[in-house]
């Protein structure tokens, strides 16, 4: 069902982005990016910053003694990144890929498995103060106090349900859906897997139970979506369209909240470039300057997601080629 609702969302998403494309100019928005030239290449380089900070709030979320070093952390994240970006698994199926690189290279499934569901959390959780940083700068900037009102009403919203979902975890959550399936289902091997799901409820608790490292992963989290902000100041100047930090920080925090809202859309294709177009409209940019910011930004997905995507597919090709003679 959630294929199905990606690969429709995905249709929808790229429909939306074509016809934004083709209602605001298809050359005159290329012109805008062929005239900057190889100088948007830098977008990538001034993202990558992000990305270790997303690193560093994601070791935090393993028992202490039992933490993978940074660069197998690195490397998973970077792939899983690559496969949410660019493939319709709406953002899970990169999530997955994580804790199954690790274990891949030898680390505990109970821990790799725990360490990326309370991950996900800490990605939603970050949302919140990224949410308010957008909001409070668009009151700031007085430019539209009723969207402002709006988008809080959705953060509030957003916050109630994450808070339950961890609340629901501490509770025991992959235990209980294996209890409820083992009902139904008297096979030999479910029993193990029952046993393994109440361990990974285990370490999930052992990982909220250390609050200052959990909070602190949100900072981090929080931190490396600030960053990310570099990118679009550079592409607006890159355009020859220079906005200021603080207009930079507002358009991205709240283009990223709508495309986050949107998850079931790929990569937010369509959704981004119209949510670049109304927020962009509000601190002076035209649409096809927005488009073109947008695009440029995009960049990082062809220089660093798409090989991390093949490089993915290098270790699972590696890993089955290898499996028959472990088999043997």
């Amino acid at each position: 069902m959630i294929r199905i609702a990606s690969y429709i969302g995905l249709l929808v998403g790229l429909i939306g982005l074509t016809w934004l494309i083709v209602w605001q100019g298809i050359d005159e928005i290329f012109a805008l990016l062929s005239d900057s030239g190889f100088t948007l290449l830098l977008l990538p380089i001034v993202w990558f910053p992000s990305l270790i900070a997303a690193v560093v709030s994601w070791q935090l979320l393993f028992p202490i003694k039992r933490t993978p070093p940074f660069k197998e952390l690195f490397l998973a994240l970077w792939m899983g990144r690559a496969i949410n970006t660019l493939l319709p698994v709406a953002t899970i199926g990169g999530e997955i890929a994580k804790a199954r690189l690790l274990i891949l290279w030898g680390r505990g499934g109970v821990d790799s498995s725990a360490s990326v569901l309370v991950d996900k959390t800490v990605q939603a959780l970050a949302l919140v103060p990224w949410a308010i940083i957008g909001t409070s700068l668009l009151v700031y900037l007085a430019i539209d106090n009723e969207l402002a009102k709006l988008i809080m009403l959705g953060t509030f919203l957003l916050g109630l349900g994450i808070v339950g979902f961890v609340l629901v975890q501490r509770a025991g959550m992959f235990g209980f859906i294996a209890r409820i399936i083992g009902k139904f289902n008297t096979s030999d091997g479910w029993g193990k897997i029952t046993n393994n799901a109440h361990d990974v409820d285990a370490v999930v608790k052992e990982i909220y139970s250390d609050k200052k490292r959990f909070f602190v992963a949100i900072l981090w989290r929080t931190l490396g979506l600030i960053l990310q902000t570099s990118e679009v100041w550079l592409a607006c100047y890159l355009l020859g369209q220079p906005i200021t930090i603080i207009e930079a920080l507002m358009l991205k925090s709240l283009t990223s909240i709508i495309t986050d809202i949107a998850f079931v859309i790929p990569n937010g294709y369509g959704v981004q470039e119209g949510g670049y177009v109304m927020l962009g409209a509000l601190i002076g940019l035209s649409p096809e300057y927005s488009l073109a910011v947008s695009l440029a930004t995009r960049i990082r997905e062809l220089m660093v997601d798409l090989p991390g995507l093949v490089y993915w597919q290098h270790v699972e090709a590696k890993y089955l080629l290898k499996k028959p003679a472990n088999s043997a």
